[in-house]
């Protein structure tokens, strides 16, 4: 059986793509687990960080069941399932906390697209990225998923890996930019808590405009709109304590308001 395995750890929320006989290949159910992730997050101030890793060790997510596509026979049922794929991976993009990607393994094709959607991805050594479905499916990859794969691999590398369907390994992907840390195996679980805690000490609000402001930058350029968060963050209570609290050198707790 295959499932997006969801667990609210204190402000973490864990999930898990789970389909390991088949690598954590990702079917209809595990879509549909990610598209609900953003409204759960948007609903619930008490999240503060979201972690995505593949069940088992071995994988993170091995693109599309394949299996899915057999009954394929028009275009439209393409583009269906392109869409389809389009909204999750919009909404993952839209999630107000920072999202951790952890990748074992291969993370190849949707598994690709899904890490390329996390803000910062841990990897261990012997992890491979890549959709190399001009050698493999012969399908395509759609224009958000290859603008992404831009943002994060640089143009060049992107069109140069998909082109001769390539599997990127991790080295490589960490010289890119697009892995933020490689970390061993046996190292992986302790460095991705403290990764997190790390990341729930910071200040919600702060985390939430960096990420809304990448992606306007990215849609409109360095003259997008900023006033509306930049009142709410300036005009915050956790920015005024924050200023009192550096100021007489003292600790402080977030509140995200």
């Amino acid at each position: 059986m295959s499932s997006l395995d969801v667990e609210r750890d204190g402000p973490v929320l864990r999930l898990t793509l789970s389909n390991p006989e088949r690598r954590n290949a990702i079917t209809w159910p595990m879509y549909d687990g990610l598209a609900a992730v953003e409204p759960m997050v948007a609903t619930d101030p008490g999240i503060r960080v979201v972690v995505l890793r593949g069940a088992g060790g071995e994988a993170f997510a091995a693109g599309t069941d394949i299996r899915q596509f057999a009954d394929f026979v028009t275009g439209e049922q393409g583009v269906e399932y392109e869409r389809r794929i389009a909204a999750v991976l919009r909404g993952l993009l839209r999630i107000r906390v920072p999202v951790v990607g952890v990748v074992e393994g291969p993370a190849v094709g949707a598994g690709l697209a899904l890490a390329a959607c996390c803000d910062l991805v841990v990897a261990t050594p012997d992890a491979v990225f890549g959709a190399p479905v001009a050698r493999t499916l012969g399908n395509t990859l759609p224009p958000l998923v290859i603008a992404r794969l831009q943002q994060r691999l640089g143009a060049g590398r992107t069109m140069a890996m998909l082109l001769t369907a390539r599997l990127l390994p991790a080295t490589e992907a960490l010289t890119a930019g697009f892995v933020t840390e490689l970390v061993a195996r046996d190292a992986l679980d302790q460095h991705v808590e403290d990764l997190l805690q790390v990341i729930c000490a910071n200040a919600p609000l702060t985390l939430a405009s960096l990420k809304e402001f990448e992606r306007r930058i990215l849609r409109d350029g360095p003259a997008a709109e900023a006033d509306d968060l930049l009142a709410e963050v300036y005009g915050s209570r956790d920015f005024r304590a924050g200023v009192q609290a550096f100021l007489a050198h003292e600790p402080i707790e977030w509140e995200g308001r």
